[in-house]
């Protein structure tokens, strides 16, 4: 069990630095003021329109890195920063989002899986570690490891669901980010040196996403042994 620690531990680590490699990514992309002069709103209209798209709403919501896609109301919420600034991480964050648009217009698969999931995932996320944990201690302290291994093995249900949605991300978000960096040089939006700054940005934020899921994985499997392995 040890290994696992160490294992949980290193990507927890990892996690925390690629989080702050983003960050300061950001704020060294926001210092690059396009040329083009146009906002990320500016930006996520005109890639909405060029792709024929003229019921999705752009909105500017609170906080930073907040910026998201929501296809219950079709809106691209851009975070107040992005919404109004003029640089290059700001067209990389709202083109990037409009990709998520072209997603829903055009059906998506894995967007389309990655929704059908969420009000599941949003629920299991919640309890699954609680049924895990409780149903281990239940099973100890009561002597019926039947009933614990039962409420234990639901949670660790409910958490192979999460690990299966943050896995299905992947691919969302990859390909958002595809498309944004594809339109973004095939409609000449920005300059090599802005392409290259939205790039890298994108690059980083992908990242995120992967050792979220690669953590997630971790602590699966991590369960998965104590529970099961403790019917051996």
């Amino acid at each position: 069990m040890i290994g696992f620690y160490i294992i949980i531990g290193a990507i927890s680590l990892i996690s925390w630095l690629v989080s702050q490699r983003l960050k300061n990514k950001f704020k060294h992309y926001s210092k690059v003021h396009l040329q083009n002069g146009l906002s990320g709103k500016e930006i996520a209209e005109k890639m909405l329109h060029d792709n024929g798209i003229y019921d999705v709403k752009i909105i500017s919501t609170p906080g930073k890195l907040t910026d998201h896609y929501n296809p219950a109301n079709k809106t691209v919420n851009l975070s107040e920063v992005v919404y109004n600034q003029r640089s290059a991480s700001a067209a990389a964050v709202a083109s990037h989002e409009v990709g998520h648009a072209i997603q829903h217009a055009k059906a998506y698969q894995w967007l389309t899986m990655r929704s059908q999931l969420v009000p599941v995932v949003s629920v299991s996320s919640k309890f699954s570690q609680w049924l895990v944990i409780g149903g281990i201690i239940l099973g100890a302290a009561s002597g019926n490891a039947g009933i614990g291994f039962i409420i234990a093995l639901v949670g660790l249900g409910m958490m192979a669901l999460a690990t299966l949605f943050s896995f299905i991300t992947l691919p969302v978000e990859y390909d958002a980010s595809n498309r944004a960096l594809a339109w973004l040089k095939t409609s000449n939006m920005l300059t090599n040196e802005e392409q290259d700054g939205a790039k890298d940005a994108l690059k980083w934020a992908a990242r995120t996403y992967l050792v979220a899921a690669l953590g997630s994985l971790a602590m699966l499997l991590y369960w998965g042994f104590r529970i099961l392995g403790s019917r051996d």
